[in-house]
């Protein structure tokens, strides 16, 4: 049993259901207030220094900052979009895992970002925004194949839109230390610093989350070359078939002409188109 089985036995009782509702209703809040109330807004934003001056109450308020700051109707959108990635991955993977995933990215943003201001000396402030793009992430991991309407028009699977957004992240990163090499200023007037370091630790919670789930080995590269192996088996042997025979057991020698009413299946484990029946699919031993 993995360290997230372990925790959801003790405390999983103490998830809350929905959060993402939750976390969309905070936005909101936040957006009114940084329109209409911009003094009591900045006095619920993420600030180290104030924090460190004993306004400790911003290492939680600062939720309510609005990661979407343009016209109404794109933030509309937006947050839309995020309650439909959360709302979705709850779904998926029960109520404490995505609790989890959310909770611990918050805790490490602050904790990053508390010890860059005392390495720095930096206040930098934070908001939830990458984030909530790591949730993206985890969505396309999860459902790699499902489609959305790029522009309300085009359809794009999710696993493509990542690979989009990965690129942008790693364009921000890479551009931001070819900034510094060349011109070494301090690092608050380095064009990227402060969003390389929040994509750097949105990227740390959702590996580290897929980790501790295990959830990783989707997107392990020796996974995927072993599914890519076992797909081009399975092609190469159905062109393979012969029509009078069609499925046979490499077992037993039973094939689908005589007996319809088994089922046949590829091993991937085996070297080698080697089919077999219901019955000894589980049961043979591998082809080395």
């Amino acid at each position: 049993m993995n360290f997230i089985n372990k925790l959801e036995r003790k405390i999983g009782r103490y998830a809350i259901k929905n959060l993402m509702r939750y976390i969309i209703i905070l936005y909101i809040i936040g957006y009114i207030l940084m329109r209409f109330a911009p003094d009591v807004y900045n006095l619920l934003v993420f600030d180290p220094s104030l924090i460190m001056q004993g306004q400790v109450w911003r290492i939680v308020t600062f939720l309510v900052s609005c990661p979407v700051n343009t016209n109404i109707f794109f933030v509309i959108i937006t947050l839309y979009f995020y309650y439909v990635l959360g709302s979705n991955l709850e779904q998926t993977w029960g109520a404490f895992r995505f609790n989890f995933y959310f909770f611990f990215g918050v805790i490490l943003n602050i904790v990053v970002f508390l010890v860059a201001y005392l390495i720095t000396g930096i206040p930098w402030s934070i908001s939830t925004y990458f984030l909530n793009m790591s949730l993206f992430f985890a969505f396309a991991a999860t459902y790699p194949n499902a489609e959305v309407l790029m522009f309300f028009i085009i359809p794009i699977k999710m696993k493509w839109l990542a690979l989009i957004d990965a690129g942008y992240f790693v364009y921000i990163i890479i551009s931001t230390f070819a900034s510094y090499r060349m011109f070494p200023y301090p690092l608050n007037v380095i064009p990227g610093a402060f969003t390389t370091l929040e994509i750097v630790t949105a990227l740390a919670n959702f590996f580290i989350f897929f980790l501790l789930t295990r959830k990783a080995k989707r997107i392990d590269p020796r996974e995927i070359y072993r599914k890519h192996k076992y797909k081009k088996s399975y092609n190469e042997g159905a062109r393979t078939f012969s029509a009078n025979v069609g499925h046979k057991c490499a077992i037993c020698g039973r094939t689908s002409v005589d007996h319809p009413e088994l089922t046949f299946r590829f091993c991937s484990k085996c070297n080698g188109n080697y089919e077999y029946c219901n019955d000894h699919l589980f049961s043979h031993q591998h082809v080395k």
